[in-house]
Parts: C-alpha cells; sequence; structure tokens
C-alpha cells in the first residue's frame, strides 16, 4: 500500500512500488498500443499524488508520455520507485478504517428512514448528558461568530464526507450525530456523504442553535502570535505545503490525521492551529477541542500571517 501509514502497515509502500514496477514492465507494457486504458480513480484526490484528470488513454499514450515511461525504458527500477513515493500527500487516517471495513463488508444499513428534525430541547438535553455530537456544517466564518461548545466543524455538503471522516471517528466514539443544516434535504445530502465513509450513525437534524448555548471559538490574530510563545503552534497542512513555507517554529500534523494522533499533542498548554486560510484548520480545532484540548485558531491562518509579515516590512 502507497498509502502504508494510513493502513496500519510498516514500510508497505516500497514492496507495493516494486510490485507496480513490475505490472507496468511485465504486464501493461506488453500490450498493443491502441488498447484503451480508463481511469480507476478521480483526479485531484488525496488517494495519491497527481492522479491525472485523462477521461481514457492509451497503452501507447503511456508508452510515450506518462512520468514513469523514463524508467521503465531505462529498467530503472530504483528510480521509479523514488519519484513514485517522494512527495506522497498525508494520508488521512481515516482511511486505514475504510480499508478494513472494505475489506470485511461494511455494515448492512438498508432502508435508511429519513431524518428526523429535532427540537432545540431534545438536542440541548443530549448535549448535557454528553449523548449525542453536534455537527455544525455552516461556514467557517459563522462558525467563529458562535458556536456550541464541543460541536464538530464540518462545512458541508461538499465537503462532509472528507472533513466528517478526519474530525469523527466512528471507532472509538459511539455517541451519534445531530447536523446542523437549514433544511431536512441539505440535512439528508450530508448524511448521504458521511455514509461513503463509513460515518452512518446521523440520529437527526436541528435547523436553528436558539436555545442551546454558544460561544465564540477562540483565536488569536498574526499580530498577537508572538505573545503566545509558549503555544504549540501547529501547521495542520499537508507535509509538501509545510515544506514548502510555514510559519517559523511550527510543528506540522495534517488535519487528517490530528485526531488519530493525539499524543503527539501536550494535554497542558494551549494549541495555536493553522492552515492556509482557515477551513481545514476550523474541522481539526473542533476535533482536539472536542477531545479536550485547548486550542486557538490563527485568523486568516497561514495566508493571514504572510498578509500581516507583508504589511509590517512596508511598516518598516
Amino acid at each position: 500500500d502507497l498509502l502504508d501509514e494510513a493502513a496500519g502497515g510498516v514500510d508497505t509502500r516500497f514492496v507495493g512500488a516494486r510490485q507496480l514496477f513490475r505490472s507496468l514492465k511485465e504486464s501493461f507494457l506488453t500490450l498493443p498500443d491502441h488498447v484503451q486504458v480508463y481511469p480507476a480513480h478521480g483526479a485531484g484526490s488525496a488517494c495519491g499524488k497527481a492522479l491525472g484528470a485523462l477521461p481514457s488513454t492509451t497503452v501507447g499514450y503511456e508508452r510515450l508520455y506518462a512520468w514513469w515511461a523514463p524508467y521503465l525504458a531505462a529498467d530503472d527500477e530504483q528510480g521509479f520507485i523514488d519519484e513514485l513515493l517522494d512527495g506522497q500527500p498525508d494520508a488521512h487516517a481515516y482511511f486505514g478504517r475504510m480499508k478494513r471495513e472494505n475489506r470485511l463488508g461494511p455494515a448492512v444499513m438498508g432502508e435508511r428512514t429519513p431524518l428526523a428534525e429535532l427540537t432545540s430541547e431534545a438536542v440541548r438535553a443530549g448535549l448535557e448528558g454528553d449523548t449525542i455530537t453536534l455537527v455544525d456544517t455552516r461556514p467557517v466564518e459563522e462558525v467563529h461568530a458562535g458556536a456550541v461548545p464541543g460541536s464538530l466543524s464540518i462545512p458541508a455538503p461538499d465537503r462532509a464526507a472528507t472533513y466528517g471522516g478526519w474530525a469523527y471517528d466512528p471507532e472509538h466514539d459511539s455517541r451519534p450525530l445531530v447536523l446542523l443544516a437549514p433544511d431536512q434535504e441539505t440535512a439528508q445530502d450530508i448524511w448521504d456523504h458521511l455514509v461513503r465513509v463509513g460515518v452512518d450513525d446521523v440520529t437527526g437534524y436541528v435547523t436553528s442553535l436558539d436555545g442551546l448555548p454558544l460561544e465564540k471559538p477562540a483565536t488569536v490574530s498574526p499580530a498577537d502570535l508572538e505573545g503566545m510563545e509558549h503555544a504549540l503552534l501547529l501547521d495542520v497542512r499537508n507535509k509538501t505545503e509545510h515544506s514548502e513555507g510555514t510559519i517559523p517554529g511550527a510543528d506540522q500534523l495534517s488535519a487528517g490525521r490530528v485526531l488519530w494522533h493525539t499524543d503527539r499533542l501536550p494535554r497542558e498548554g494551549r494549541i495555536v492551529t493553522f492552515c492556509q486560510s482557515g477551513v481545514r484548520n476550523s474541522v481539526a480545532a473542533s476535533a482536539l477541542r472536542r477531545a479536550g484540548f485547548d486550542v486557538v485558531e490563527l485568523e486568516g491562518s497561514y495566508e493571514g500571517w504572510l498578509h500581516q509579515r507583508s504589511r509590517e516590512k512596508v511598516a518598516g
């Protein structure tokens, strides 16, 4: 598995890379050039680097123009392996759970009953009894204006599957989800997305935060960041983004992995989190807060910090 860390493997990516080289050499490139090839995966995915966007191709085209073509032509297995594994994206930790479920077979849900709208009183009782998890699907800007303490920030519906997989682990959290959504159709759509990553247990939805406790998630401006020198600065972007530039002194742990690596984070003291623009940061920060960490989000994230540096240079 090229993303062996998520699947719980140890260095299986090297075995997989060698198998892929032999498969290309001994099977794929023995086919006639006119053979049509169709993709088995969508482009632009976190499941691998530089996944192509061509709707179809041919063996001949790939033989001439694929990134791996020079390595196969030179029979350079090690060069192929190095290029293939360099810069692979951080594997989201929930991939490991999905692989296990796909191998064993996921739970059969059968005909799902449409989600019911819950009253604020019922949601409040569930929150006070810690028997539910509220999922706030509003844009980050609205969440920062006021959110229910302990709720998960999962902007929806377009990225609900990905962000839901980052922020909620059904293998370690048995509390069902309640969605904050504007209407039943939207709530149902979000649930459909969550089911795709094995997050099945959604018990209902609520359309308003009226009657629920609210607080503003803690944030800090880039200008005031220097005053938090004792806090852990955590970059929740991918390793490749982090390596291309980050805030000095920041540790890196991607948003799709923070919930599974809390042992790397301090239980005492504050954590200041940031991503590129703030969306992934909101997801990761909400998951960490629910796990008991003291988290402060950097306003504007890395882009905000860069803008502040530019202003300081101009002023200086």
